[in-house]
């Protein structure tokens, strides 16, 4: 009987590490209005931060990376629902602009896929 409970025990610590580790619910940075466009200054090394963005609908974006690393897979920012792609030269800020017009949740990512964020427009 003891086993069982031990193993449970295991199984259940196993579930919450994945779930904490790759699935946690991260709050949105909400982009700043900047005349008729919402802005979000977005840094990138080793990840992008902020990497949950909050914009609104039928409203311009731009997005300014500045990639402060030499990484070749953070070279690129790809925006696939978009059809939007921005190469990233080092400590260079880069706009990236368009207009998301529906609702939803929007994934941006390195040219590889390894480094991803969210886009999300209310």
């Amino acid at each position: 009987m003891s086993a069982v409970i031990v193993n449970l025990v295991g199984i259940g610590l196993i579930i919450f590490i994945i779930w904490f580790f790759w699935f946690p619910k991260k709050e949105g940075v909400k982009a700043t209005l900047t005349g008729d466009v919402q802005e979000v200054q977005v840094t990138v090394k080793g990840g992008y931060s902020p990497d949950v963005i909050v914009v609104r609908a039928g409203k311009p974006v731009r997005l300014n990376f500045l990639r402060q690393e030499s990484s070749s897979c953070t070279e690129m920012v790809v925006f696939g629902d978009f059809n939007k792609s921005a190469k990233l030269p080092e400590g260079e800020v880069v706009p990236v602009e368009f207009t998301p017009e529906k609702p939803g949740e929007y994934e941006f990512h390195c040219q590889m896929g390894m480094i991803r964020g969210k886009l999300i427009v209310e």
